[in-house]
């Protein structure tokens, strides 16, 4: 879905960022802010929050087979076995 920039401070606010960041577009501008503001929020949140986040992540992928030898996995990648 497109972004449209309707307001002409915001828009002035992009190219100025574009400009001292030295971004091709104002597209990745506004993409190389926004990425920055997400990772700063993120990095804000309380560490009960995040360790929580990453445990219902780990949670819906299940749990591991005990039985798998990784060392015998990787040595075999790499032919070593």
């Amino acid at each position: 879905m497109a972004l449209y920039i309707r307001d002409s401070e915001v828009d002035a606010l992009a190219e100025e960022v574009r400009r001292l960041t030295k971004a091709r577009t104002k597209t990745e501008a506004v993409r190389s802010a926004l990425q920055a503001q997400l990772a700063a929020a993120r990095r804000a949140l309380p560490l009960r929050e995040r360790l929580a986040r990453s445990k219902a992540m780990a949670d819906a992928m299940g749990s591991g087979d005990r039985a798998f030898d990784m060392k015998a996995y990787t040595d075999e990648l790499w032919g070593d076995s």
